[in-house]
């Protein structure tokens, strides 16, 4: 990104500019400059960044292809009824918009995310192409041990990319690196929650988008610059309604259609966009091994999350608590097309919300949807039913 940018508005097209790019030319100037360096891709949801930053490695966000590209190869290798970021992910492989990579991990999100790592594997045999496989009994006592395992195991494919051991000096200065980048993540979202009339969903999403396309550092100094702008804006709240918006923690909704919410009526309080990204609840501690911290923070510390498997409180409890705490009027449940976790949870919400007497509204999406008329229409008409009843 261009040096100087100092107003937030600025910031706001600039980093929308770069999250739109699916040639990732950020990502291939940064390379250029640093021809030593390897970037490594992380699909969407959760992936531990700080192992790949304490490798010396870019991690970059791959998050398919939205509605900027065509499907014309990756159809022939998935099924019609899955998601849209299975197959525009791979079309970005297919189409060599992903040749930059040195390699990309996978994680235990649903059946077709585990099926696109395979797919991966077959077909670029050159890619380094790994898969953590997450606990799926948090409340064992054995989740730990086994998590702090298993990124020792990643750790190991990140060193051979990387061409150096990572010693735990490495680990702890990317932890508190990525400590401070989330604190101002969460800076952000709670100054959208207490005045949402002063950053719109519509900006915050790209801000915080291009986190995972740019070198943290200087996306730290982008966001301190952004949230000073933020503070020192002015303006009146409209009548409008306070909302949560749910389900879209991997496959992300367009910006456009973001924006259409906010048009339509809606003060967006808090979301689960690029909920990856900002798994934790608070910073991760530093002291002891910091691998181990890693793993105990994922099974204490961390957000709750369809491809989370917690049995030890119910996702409903964590949306309704939620609710309460920001004083929303409304849920509004946006799910993509033929996501299994956000369907199999939507039912639950539902009967939580409903219950509680939390009003809400269910949208469903595609990550290439570029026109929003259905859509407005719905919340509009969801939102004067909740101002003038």
């Amino acid at each position: 990104m261009r040096a100087g940018v100092e107003t937030a508005e600025e910031i706001v097209a600039r980093c929308r500019e770069v999250v739109e790019d699916l040639s990732f030319q950020t990502v291939r100037e940064w390379k250029a400059q640093h021809p030593k360096a390897r970037v490594v891709g992380c699909y969407p949801v959760y992936s531990p960044v700080e192992l790949i930053h304490a490798a010396g490695i870019l991690p970059v966000g791959i998050f398919g292809g939205g509605n900027q590209i065509e499907i014309a190869h990756a159809d022939a290798r998935f099924q019609s009824f899955v998601c849209s970021i299975v197959k525009s992910t791979l079309e970005l492989g297919l189409t060599g918009r992903l040749d930059f990579l040195d390699g990309i991990l996978f994680h235990s999100i649903c059946d077709p995310a585990r099926n696109l790592a395979s797919v991966f594997q077959r077909n670029f045999p050159s890619l380094h192409v790994d898969y953590i496989h997450f606990p799926q009994n948090l409340a064992s006592p054995l989740a730990e041990v086994y998590l702090t395992q298993e990124y020792r195991r990643v750790l190991r494919g990140l060193e051979k990319i990387g061409g150096q051991p990572v010693t735990e000096e490495a680990l702890v200065q990317a932890i508190s690196t990525m400590n401070r980048w989330r604190s101002l993540v969460r800076e952000l979202y709670t100054l959208r929650a207490l005045q949402p009339h002063l950053l719109p969903a519509a900006e915050l999403y790209p801000v915080i988008r291009a986190g995972t396309v740019l070198p943290v550092q200087e996306h730290i100094r982008l966001l301190e610059i952004f949230l000073e702008g933020v503070r020192r804006r002015e303006g009146k709240p409209k009548d409008r309604i306070r909302v949560l918006v749910e389900g879209s923690f991997c496959e992300q909704p367009p910006i456009d259609l973001i924006a259409c919410l906010e048009e339509a009526g809606c003060y967006v309080l808090d979301d689960d966009f690029l909920l990856g990204w900002r798994w934790f609840l608070e910073d991760v501690p530093i002291d002891g091994d910091p691998v181990q911290a890693l793993a105990r923070a994922y099974i204490h510390r961390s957000v709750y999350s369809p491809t989370k498997h917690d049995l030890r409180r119910r996702k409903s409890d964590h949306l309704l608590e939620k609710v309460r705490t920001l004083g929303a009027d409304a849920v509004v449940v946006l799910i993509p097309k033929f996501c299994e976790p956000a369907l199999f949870d939507y039912p639950l919400y539902r009967r939580a919300l409903e219950e509680a007497r939390v009003p809400h509204l269910f949208v469903e999406y595609e990550e290439k949807m570029w026109i929003f008329d259905r859509v407005r229409t719905e919340v509009e008409t969801f939102v004067e039913s909740l101002l003038f009843d």
